[in-house]
């Protein structure tokens, strides 16, 4: 296991010597550092079972998870952090050189950067509202109507679609200003000019309008089935004891959906701060930038600019946003469910 761990270390800095030039020593590739890691992989397996006889074996089975995380994940985070401390542009012949903080002292400056992360902020509060429409909608799928499988099935097609799609469909036809039926109705209602996507508040709205369309009936069937889960004697005493409808949603119903509301919100949220191919499709950011998201943004940086040193920096400076806010949201809202429990 020291041996392979030596072997692998050395094959690692004959590489980055190499890569960096300040050694003519080293491999044109990096194809030896992987047939060391997968040699190092199978030292560690083959210790841990001579080491720790039957513990051994049990945590061999870990191994090959452990060894795919490290390489899938950690590593190209790691490398991502070093990518963000240079200055590489595609464009440009000089290549990759490194320029330390300055992409970051950058970063702090774009105001194009904060209006993507204003436009999160809003992104994330309009979740509030696709909560309630969907909790109105499982309540409604819930309760005794006629052809409740075949609603739920339709609500539940948004959801079947890609957002790609979705764009395509709505934003992109439906809401297309010249000949589009949305605007057409529009026209025909009184606006004169219905383009959807040139002012920037209306253009915020219809990308709100459009993820929350095709992300509602997520939160929708999480819902139902809690509400199904339900224990129906509950229900019950509280009809007998003479609460109104609204009595028992607020006082019954919405305290025991807590938990499930809860986790409906914090999935909701995480993918909401993922959105971008609703916006890259529909608007490419615009107007001017107006319904960029943060991952909209770092896309651009990337295609239509090539600049893959600052991209970088500004996606892992959301990485880390991110990581802070959803560890915050979990804690919340742990303490919150345990307070109203």
């Amino acid at each position: 296991m020291a041996a392979a761990t030596l072997g692998l270390l050395a094959v690692i800095a004959l590489e980055v010597l190499y890569k960096s030039s300040a050694d003519g020593v080293g491999f044109e590739t990096w194809r030896p550092v992987v047939y060391a890691y997968v040699l190092w992989g199978v030292a560690i397996g083959i210790g841990q079972v001579l080491t720790r006889g039957e513990d051994g074996q049990r945590a061999l089975f870990l191994l090959p998870a452990l060894l795919f995380t490290i390489a899938m994940v950690i590593f190209p985070t790691l490398f991502g952090f070093y990518i963000a401390l240079t200055d590489w542009n595609l464009s440009s012949f000089s290549g990759r050189k490194f320029n330390g903080l300055d992409n970051f002292w950058q970063m702090l400056g774009d105001p194009y950067y904060r209006n993507a992360l204003f436009n999160m902020v809003l992104y994330v509060l309009a979740v509030a509202v696709e909560y309630v429409i969907a909790f109105g909608l499982a309540l409604l799928l819930n309760a005794q109507i006629r052809a409740r499988k075949f609603f739920r099935v339709v609500f539940l097609l948004p959801l079947m679609l890609s957002p790609v799609a979705v764009s395509w469909m709505i934003g992109k036809s439906l809401m297309e200003y010249r000949f589009g039926p949305a605007a057409t109705l529009a026209r025909h209602l009184g606006w004169e000019n219905p383009a959807f996507f040139s002012d920037p508040i209306i253009a915020r709205i219809a990308i709100m309008v459009l993820d929350a369309w095709t992300f509602i009936p997520f939160m929708m069937i999480m819902l139902l089935a809690g509400l199904q889960a339900m224990s129906r004697e509950v229900l019950e005493a509280a009809r007998v004891d003479g609460a109104n409808a609204w009595q028992t949603f607020w006082q019954v119903t919405f305290p025991l959906m807590l938990p499930v509301s809860v986790t409906a919100l914090i999935l909701r949220i995480i993918f909401k701060l993922k959105l971008a191919d609703i916006i890259i499709t529909v608007t490419s950011g615009g107007p001017g930038g107006a319904t960029d998201s943060v991952s909209s943004f770092i896309y651009r940086e990337y295609r239509d600019r090539s600049n893959v040193g600052y991209g970088t920096m500004l996606a892992m400076a959301y990485l880390v946003i991110i990581v802070v806010f959803v560890t915050w949201l979990l804690k919340f809202a742990n303490r919150f469910v345990r307070n109203v429990n």
